[in-house]
């Protein structure tokens, strides 16, 4: 049995459960499991790194049948990096944070699917009106970057859904099990996009240290915060910050962002203490933390996350004579 939805008949897929296509960590072998477990996988194509592209799509498309997509950032990437994506035949292309329109022609070209994911309102009447065929709604308690004054997923779903009518919407931002995600298609969502859930697999390409830190996390940890994009030096738009978990660089300098920034110096020394390993990896984590307690294949944890689904629509039904 699965729930089939709008989204699972536009894509072909099982079940209405898609992983992020998180740059750095989500790789072809993590999408492709996704999608051999009957959701739909992304690889996280990032800023539009050429080489990561080179490494990573021929193992997603060598590794399975079923559809998968790549994402990338609208602010980092360029076209021809879409381009690059599109040459293995992508069932869609994610584009996240930005002005999605520069790729809009090469990807109507071909056969694949737009989906564009949206932090408020004005990117979501943006999306309709470029012809986005799915709308990933992200609230705030998401992992990772986002709208630094956006709206919590529970009530900003619902809104969007009513606005695109007939275009699939998935839910994403604190989902991490299948309550979850029946919760996203009680909202009106087609289906839900999880990251940090994902993050959490052995397919995924991030340092152990990092799931780690996952498994054993706790959401009230979570902050959502710039300053590790300025100890980093990432040049993200100032409209999104991150959430992660609790880090030093966040303590040394909440409150002291501005000043931090104009510091060149200081900027330079914290390069130098996440170079050398003197401060924790940073983890992108969201508010669904606690949720995660393993670390399966994601392959596994796709038809875990259905059945939990399902599992949760039949606590609700009515019970008939």
């Amino acid at each position: 049995m699965g729930l089939t939805t709008s989204f699972t008949q536009l894509l072909g897929v099982r079940h209405p459960i898609v992983s992020a296509p998180m740059a750095g960590s989500a790789g072809g072998a993590l999408a492709a499991a996704v999608s051999r477990g009957g959701g739909f996988g992304f690889v996280g194509g990032g800023l539009g790194d050429r080489a990561w592209l080179e490494r990573e799509l021929p193992i997603v498309a060598h590794s399975t049948r079923e559809p998968w997509g790549v994402g990338f950032l609208c602010w980092a990437a360029d076209v021809a990096a879409v381009e690059q994506a599109l040459e293995f035949d992508p069932a869609a292309i994610m584009l996240a944070f930005g002005d999605p329109t520069p790729f809009l022609q090469p990807i109507r070209r071909s056969d694949t699917l737009l989906m564009i994911q949206v932090t408020d309102l004005a990117e979501a009447r943006q999306a309709l009106d470029v012809g986005a065929d799915v709308i990933v709604v992200q609230g705030t308690e998401s992992g990772g970057h986002g709208a630094r004054r956006g709206r919590s997923t529970l009530p900003f779903v619902p809104v969007v859904a009513d606005m695109a009518g007939p275009t699939p919407v998935l839910a994403a931002g604190g989902i991490a099990d299948g309550r979850g995600v029946a919760a996203s298609l009680v909202l009106g969502a087609a289906g839900a996009l999880l990251g940090t859930r994902f993050q959490a697999t052995v397919e995924a390409l991030a340092d152990p240290a990092v799931t780690r830190a996952i498994v054993e996390g706790q959401g009230e940890h979570t902050e959502r915060s710039s300053v590790l994009d300025i100890a980093r030096g990432s040049d993200w738009p100032g409209k999104y910050d991150g959430r992660s978990l609790a880090h030093p660089f966040i303590d040394r300098w909440r409150g002291r962002e501005d000043e931090f920034a104009a510091d060149p110096q200081a900027a330079r020394r914290s390069r130098e203490e996440m170079a050398g390993g003197a401060v924790p990896p940073i983890v992108w984590a969201g508010e669904a933390v606690d949720l995660i307690a393993d670390l399966p294949s994601a392959e596994d944890l796709v038809a875990t996350l259905a059945a939990q689904a399902e599992q949760a629509f039949d606590r609700v039904r009515p019970i008939r004579d």
